[in-house]
This record gives structure tokens, C-alpha cells and sequence, in this order.
């Protein structure tokens, strides 16, 4: 949606930026749904069968179908791409998987799947949905991402790379260890008792992350203090769903917002996200 945000604000400039003093051109263009929609593209021509469609995961109730289907207008526009939108519950009623690899949905091949969906707990309510994602993994269908990658971007993984001598497996240049190792932030398991007790001292000093999807989900000050308090008797499963981070401080700028059409000025943090892909074949 940073696409269509851009263009907004180079639209506007452009009818008020004399007025203002400002040039529509020094905008920088946001390509980040086009080159997407080519990403899949790309993947869609190395599975090599043109009768095959990219499959969209979705949620049952989706609240973000509209930039799914800005991306869904690419891939037919500029690859003549067929698009359709499942369930992971609906690909378990309609999939299945050939002796020889294929995912077939509903009748038709799927070259590639897009998750849209299945990153949250809320979205395998039953095993229904379990069985979805085993049938989809188990095909020779691309999958963005695939399952090893997904777990790559979990909590739990970021933790483990951040141990001392994890980095060496992946990694043989020195310098390029310790720049890279420079980048992270403090990440612990809660079997560190001196680290759990640190945080439950200084509370406002580190943050608590489930396994969960997004940032909306992370505890800080009394509400993790409360929480390592009362996760200081689990075990298991229960300690090993958060892992406790160094908490960041970022520069904070006033900046203008815009709220029920009244426009105000107010402290905000600046996140560039900053997309990539990368497709790969496994021999």
C-alpha cells in the first residue's frame, strides 16, 4: 500500500506544491507492488506450465483484500497470470496432490502459493487447517514462503542466530560476523534467570515477544513485569513461546498527522520497510 501512498502524495503536490514550495518530483517512486507482482511472475515461469495459477492464502474474513487484489491486477496484466483466492480450510476440502507432485485446487494446477495467510494462531483453528498446510508443503508447488523460510522469520530462530558461534555455521569471514553481529539487539531465552531477573527489575528496558506475527502483540513495562512474574514457575512450552529482547530507542520527530480530518503535529517514529525476494531451486 506504500505504492499507492507515494502517489498520493506526489498527486497532491502537484496541485498544491507551488503553493507550498515543495516539488511533486522529489517523491521517490515506491515500485514495491509491481516488483512483487514480478516476483511471483518469475516464479509462476520456472514451474513451467502455462495452465497452472498462483493460489492466494487468505483469511476467511480478509480485511486486506484490496492491496492482494492491486497484486492479483499484475500478475494477469503484465504475465496473464490467473490468480484464485483460498482458505486453507477450502484447500483442504478441494486440494490434492498428484503422484507426481502437482497441487491441484479446485481442479486446476497451482504453480505457485502466496501466503496471505497462516502466520497467526487464529488462523489453524482446527486441524483442518493443519492438514492444508502439510498437503501444500508436501507438493511441488512454489511456495512463497516456503516453510523453512516462515520459520526463519519467528521470534524463537532470531534468538538462536543471536548465540555466540551460530553466525560462524552460515558465515566464514570474520569481518562479516562482527558487522552483522553489530545489527542485533540483545535477544534471550527466559531459562536465563539473570536476564528475567534483570527485566523484571528494569521492565521499561526490554521488551517481551511472543511467537506471534507483527509487533502488536509485544508486552512492555508492568504489563511484562507481570507477565516474566507469573511465567517465572512455567515450564516448557510455556517459557519457550516469548523470548525477551533489548529494548530500542529510536529517534522520535514531530511530524504531521492527519486524524478525522483534522491535521495536528505530534511525535512519530519513521519505519522504512525495505522488500526483497529471492527465488529458490532445491536439487
Amino acid at each position: 500500500l506504500g505504492s499507492l501512498v507515494s502517489e498520493l502524495h506526489r498527486t497532491l503536490l502537484n496541485q498544491y506544491g507551488e503553493v507550498l514550495g515543495l516539488d511533486s518530483e522529489r517523491i521517490p517512486r515506491n515500485w514495491a507492488a509491481i516488483q512483487f507482482a514480478e516476483a511471483l511472475g518469475k516464479a509462476w515461469v520456472e514451474y513451467n506450465n502455462e495452465s497452472a495459477v498462483v493460489m492466494m492464502i487468505v483469511q476467511a474474513e480478509e480485511r486486506n483484500m484490496y492491496d492482494q487484489y492491486w497484486l492479483i491486477n499484475h500478475l494477469k496484466e503484465s504475465h496473464g497470470v490467473m490468480t484464485i483466492r483460498k482458505t486453507l480450510a477450502q484447500v483442504e476440502a478441494e486440494g490434492l496432490v498428484l503422484p507426481n507432485g502437482t497441487l491441484v485446487v479446485d481442479g486446476r494446477p497451482v504453480a505457485v502459493v502466496y501466503f496471505r495467510a497462516g502466520y497467526a494462531p487464529t488462523d489453524y483453528p482446527s486441524e483442518v487447517e493443519w492438514s492444508a498446510r502439510l498437503l501444500i508443503e508436501q507438493s511441488s508447488a512454489i511456495k512463497c514462503p516456503s516453510i523453512s523460510y516462515h520459520l526463519v522469520g519467528t521470534k524463537k530462530i532470531q534468538q538462536e542466530l543471536a548465540k555466540p558461534s551460530v553466525l560462524e555455521r552460515f558465515l566464514d569471514n570474520e569481518e562479516d560476523i562482527a558487522k552483522l553481529r553489530k545489527c542485533f539487539a540483545g535477544l534471550w531465552s527466559l531459562d536465563n534467570e539473570e536476564i528475567v531477573k534483570s527485566a523484571i527489575e528494569k521492565p521499561d528496558l526490554f521488551v517481551l515477544k511472543p511467537q506471534r506475527e507483527g509487533g502488536g502483540n509485544n508486552l512492555y513495562g508492568h504489563d511484562l513485569r507481570e507477565t516474566l512474574i507469573r511465567l517465572k514457575n512455567e515450564q516448557g512450552e510455556a517459557l519457550a513461546a516469548y523470548i525477551l529482547m533489548q529494548r530500542i530507542f529510536p529517534r522520535a520527530s514531530l511530524t504531521q498527522l492527519v486524524q478525522g480530518g483534522v491535521c495536528f503535529e505530534e511525535l512519530s517514529i519513521s519505519e522504512l520497510g525495505i522488500f526483497g525476494s529471492y527465488l529458490r531451486e532445491q536439487r
